[in-house]
């Protein structure tokens, strides 16, 4: 039985994978960090510009804002599957994009795993 209320608000599964990348930029010296100030910038048009070439259309990707986790980035998170990673060269985005993103397998090697302190 609809209730038409759940109908009106009910999305579809667009993204077989959604990825989350902080994009969250704080002057030098700030003592929070940020994944800017740690190189996020240029990994997240890699990671990009990987997803388009790869035609990934079922891949959707945001440039989010903190994450929460400053001194830790830069960081992105992959759902639905909340994988936190912490890449830090292009290659590590490759590999993530051909092993998580294409091939649906976690890079162990590149999880952060985060907890509270």
């Amino acid at each position: 039985m609809s209730d038409g209320l759940t109908e009106e608000f009910a999305l579809p599964q667009l993204y077989r994978h959604h990825v989350f990348a902080c994009h969250t930029q704080r002057p030098p010296g700030h003592p929070r960090g940020s994944c800017g100030a740690s190189g996020g910038g240029p990994l997240w048009e890699r990671l990009g510009k990987a997803i388009e070439a790869k035609g990934l259309t079922d891949v959707g990707f945001t440039a989010s804002g903190c994450l929460g986790f400053c001194g830790a980035g830069p960081l992105m998170v992959v759902y639905p599957d909340g994988v936190w990673y912490r890449p830090t060269t292009p290659e590590d985005i490759d590999e993530i994009v051909e092993q998580h993103l294409t091939q649906g397998r976690r890079v162990d090697r590149l999880v952060m795993v985060l907890a509270r302190g």
